[in-house]
C-alpha cells in the first residue's frame, strides 16, 4: 500500500495509519477474537470498513482469521514493523517519534529524501515491509522480498562537513554489526565500506544519501537493509547472499533486530558527532577483518586492480597497497576478497 509523499510531510494517508492499528490491535491481543464492531469502535470507522482492512491484511500475508459475524483473531502473530509497535520500544529516543510505516513503497531512501527536502526533522524513520525498488550501492537494487528483511531509512542532520559524510557509513554498519551479534550471537564482519558479511556471504548493507552545500551538510539519509527471515534467494543472488534465519536454522525477530540497531545507532552517532572521526576509524579497523592485511580487488568502473588493505585513513578511506608496490587511498569502489 504504497502512499505518495506530499509536500507538508503528510506521508502517511488514513487509511494506511488505521490499516496499522488493527494490525496492532489484533497483535496485542494474540489469538483472541475481537468482534468486528470492537474493532470498528476503536479504529473509528465502519465494520464494513474493517471488513476491507482485514481483506487487505490476508493479501498482504498476515493471518487473520474469522469473520464480520462471529469477529477476527491473528492464527499467529505476525513479525510486522508498524509504527505503534515499534514506538513502543523507543520511547524517550532520538528515532521513536516520527515512524512512516509502509506495507509496499517503491524505496524507503526515496520516501526519506523527499521527507528531507520537506524539512522533516532529524530523526524520522521510514520503514516498509517491501520494496520493489529498493537501491543499493553503485545503482544496484537490493532484493526486498515481503516481510522477511528489515527495510529502514533514517533522516539525520548533522552537523559535519560534506567530506565526512562517508562516516556515517561506517557507523551504521557499526551498529548494525552490534544489534546482529547482540541478537543472534553470530560472527558479523564488516566489509569495507558498507556491507555487513556472515560466512564471507552479505547479509546487509547500507546506502548513504545526502544532501549539501560545499561547507555545510542539509540532511543526510542513512538507508539500512538486513536479511532477517529469507530461507532462498533468486538465482544471482544465492552464492553471495544469506540471511539470519538461514545462519542461525530459526526464524529471527525483525523488530528486536531494529530495535536494537535503533538503540545502538543513537549512542554511536552521538559519539561521532562529538569525538570526530577518530571515534568510528578506530572501532572500523578493530572489527572488519578487511581494514587490513586483506588481499583485495578494488574495481571502481575506470580502475582495477589487486592488493593488500593497509588500514584506513583518518577520515575513514581505506588505503590498498597495489601488487605493484604503492599504495593506493581508495575513495570509492567495489572492494572483494581475493582467495
Amino acid at each position: 500500500m504504497a502512499v505518495r509523499v506530499k509536500p507538508s510531510g503528510n506521508i502517511a494517508g488514513s487509511t494506511e495509519r488505521q490499516v496499522a492499528a488493527l494490525l496492532t490491535l489484533l497483535a496485542e491481543n494474540g489469538t483472541i477474537v475481537i468482534s468486528g464492531a470492537r474493532i470498528a469502535r476503536e479504529i473509528g470507522v465502519s465494520r464494513s470498513t474493517v471488513f476491507r482492512w482485514v481483506t487487505r491484511l490476508r493479501e498482504l500475508g498476515v493471518k487473520v482469521k474469522g469473520r464480520a459475524a462471529t469477529g477476527y483473531f491473528l492464527e499467529q502473530v505476525p513479525d510486522i514493523l508498524t509504527a505503534d509497535m515499534l514506538r513502543q520500544r523507543l520511547r524517550g529516543s532520538l528515532f521513536g517519534k516520527r515512524i512512516y510505516h509502509f506495507f509496499k513503497t517503491d524505496s524507503t531512501n526515496r520516501v526519506a529524501l523527499e521527507l528531507g527536502h520537506a524539512g522533516e526533522p532529524e530523526g524520522a524513520v521510514v520503514l516498509a515491509e517491501e520494496q520493489t525498488a529498493g537501491r543499493g550501492r553503485a545503482g544496484n537494487t537490493w532484493h526486498s522480498e515481503r516481510a522477511t528483511g528489515i527495510y529502514a531509512t533514517l533522516l539525520l542532520r548533522p552537523r559535519l562537513a560534506p567530506v565526512q559524510a562517508p562516516l556515517l557509513t561506517m557507523m551504521a554498519g557499526l551498529s548494525a554489526h552490534a544489534a546482529v551479534q547482540g541478537v543472534t550471537g553470530l560472527n558479523v564482519d564488516l566489509k569495507w565500506p558498507n556491507d555487513l558479511l556472515i560466512n564471507g556471504k552479505k547479509v546487509g548493507g547500507i546506502l548513504t544519501e545526502m544532501h549539501a552545500e560545499p561547507a555545510q551538510i542539509r540532511f543526510v539519509i542513512v538507508g539500512i537493509g538486513i536479511n532477517v527471515n529469507q530461507e532462498k534467494f533468486p538465482a544471482d543472488l544465492a552464492s553471495k547472499s544469506t540471511s539470519l534465519r538461514i545462519e542461525t536454522g530459526r526464524v529471527q525477530s525483525r523488530l528486536e533486530v531494529l530495535v536494537q540497531f535503533l538503540r545502538q545507532f543513537e549512542p554511536d552517532y552521538q559519539e561521532l558527532l562529538r569525538e570526530g572521526a577518530k571515534s568510528v576509524v578506530k572501532r572500523f579497523e578493530a572489527t572488519s577483518s578487511y581494514a587490513r592485511g586483506k588481499r583485495v580487488r578494488v574495481t571502481n568502473g575506470r580502475d582495477s586492480f589487486t592488493g593488500i588493505t593497509a588500514g584506513l585513513e583518518e577520515e575513514g578511506l581505506l588505503r590498498v597497497k597495489r601488487d605493484t608496490g604503492e599504495t593506493t587511498t581508495v575513495i570509492a569502489g567495489d572492494v572483494t576478497e581475493v582467495r
